[in-house]
């Protein structure tokens, strides 16, 4: 059997911070792809896709490429790094896979998704198996040009669809840092109750939607006693790590929320101690998203 290794597609634009965020277990760099001996770890903040059980597979032809790709599994998805033209030829001779832009809310494809490339014009790096089930670790969606106030939407569309639940009908969300009001018109829209807190007034028409309450004031200034339970505290606030992990450790501390979405936002160059200090947090995992920038998206969820 071949050498099984991981590798890992880094984030467009964030291939240092993936590279020391596996640090030794790094063997190669093959453009956004990152390889790594099998003892890497199976999740990574900085990989949009991880290739679990990837392993180099000789080839004589574009035919027997594609051959000992089928032989293996029907879904396979081309993550081009060299040899493009030889490559495109390959997946030519493979089972269409859709990769139409994602209806949020609706379920999303759980099929296997193996990932593969072309090392060299006679070797292929495969993968049965992939942490992600979009092809290249690519969440788009069906986006709604007219209604949100900005494109943030689309970063809590992409964190909700791939959590294990998301808020539902009744359920109270806090929205911090609210303003002009993308994160609470998706919120809103699933029937939560919601809570928009800023400094800066939410867009008119995303103010005056049912089930929304905006409170005019600084998310770091509000005391976790003045809201009262909520189910959910999402953040999108610009602001420095380590003010933002005060601020969830002040909410963590007064039990009064289940599950928190937060966007750890890096100005100047990513602060990886604050990243740590997030994930020593039980229960929590982080990740960046696919529509994040020099950003990063954590999670800490309680029992549904």
């Amino acid at each position: 059997m071949s050498e099984i290794i991981r590798a890992y597609l880094a984030a467009d634009g964030f291939i240092d911070e993936l590279v020391d965020e596996l640090g030794d277990a790094v063997t190669s760099v093959e453009e956004r792809l990152v390889l790594a001996e099998n003892g890497g770890p199976a999740h990574a903040v900085w990989a949009e896709n991880i290739w679990l059980d990837a392993r180099f597979i000789p080839i004589t032809s574009i035919g027997d490429a594609a051959r000992q790709l089928r032989d293996i599994q029907r879904n396979w998805a081309l993550c081009p790094v060299y040899h493009h033209r030889r490559a495109g030829l390959i997946a030519e001779k493979l089972p269409h896979v859709s990769a139409k832009p994602l209806v949020f809310g609706q379920p999303v494809p759980t099929a296997p998704l193996g990932s593969w490339t072309l090392l060299r014009d006679d070797l292929m790096l495969a993968a049965p198996s992939c942490s992600s089930s979009r092809p290249n670790g690519v969440w788009d969606f069906v986006e709604d040009k007219d209604t949100p106030p900005n494109r943030a939407y689309l970063k809590l569309w992409e964190a909700l669809s791939r959590l294990p639940r998301m808020p539902q009908p009744g359920e109270t969300c806090l929205d911090l840092g609210a303003c002009p009001g993308g994160w609470t018109w998706v919120l809103q829209g699933l029937g939560a109750q919601v809570i928009s807190v800023d400094k800066a007034p939410l867009a008119p028409h995303i103010a005056s939607l049912p089930n929304v309450r905006f409170v005019q004031q600084s998310a770091f200034g509000l005391a976790p006693a003045e809201i009262g339970a909520v189910d959910w505290l999402f953040s999108d606030i610009i602001c420095y790590p380590e003010r933002l992990l005060r601020l969830i450790n002040n909410w963590r501390d007064s039990g009064l929320v289940r599950n928190m979405v937060c966007t750890i936002k890096f100005q100047g160059d990513t602060d990886h101690a604050a990243v740590a200090a997030l994930l020593d947090i039980p229960g929590s995992f982080a990740m960046h998203l696919y529509n994040n920038k020099h950003e990063i998206t954590w999670v800490c969820m309680g029992e549904s």
